[in-house]
């Protein structure tokens, strides 16, 4: 399977996380966040950037992961209602799933639904996961989000 990722130039052919609390993690838990489609890993680095962010040098990464690792599933379904919603007690809610994924490395991959497309997916990469040097980057491009965005 291929997963995608948007980073600036400065972080390309680097699979690392930053360990910044995010929508599915808290401070000091290493996950790398990546998107099911390159449209959907821009839409993903639009609503968490500012635009002026946006004008920086970008890169794709296209990810491999091997069929052989094993893939935890959260759906829509088996989270708490709010859980998409922007703030504080909404990223508590997906953080406790998370946080709890990577601690007890379940599995090297957690797939998550996007909070901006619940249809879509994003993947989480478990950098501490045994598994995790069976996953590679294959693939980087130059990418630039359009002007009018």
């Amino acid at each position: 399977m291929e997963v995608f990722r948007i980073v600036h130039n400065k972080w390309s052919n680097q699979l690392t996380a930053s360990g910044l609390p995010a929508r599915w993690n808290s401070a000091g838990i290493f996950m790398i966040y990546t998107a099911s489609s390159i449209s959907l890993a821009c839409l993903e680095n639009i609503v968490h950037m500012g635009s002026l962010d946006l004008v920086k040098p970008f890169v794709t990464m296209v990810i491999s992961i091997p069929d052989d690792i094993k893939i935890k599933e959260l759906t829509v379904k088996s989270l708490p209602d709010g859980w998409s919603q922007t703030g504080e007690i909404a990223y508590l809610k997906c953080r406790s799933f998370g946080d709890k994924w990577a601690e007890n490395a379940e599995t090297a991959i957690l797939k998550v639904p996007s909070a901006i497309v619940p249809f879509e997916s994003n993947y989480l990469i478990n950098p501490s996961h045994p598994d995790f040097y069976k996953i590679s980057i294959v693939n980087e491009e130059q990418f630039s989000f359009d002007q009018r965005i």
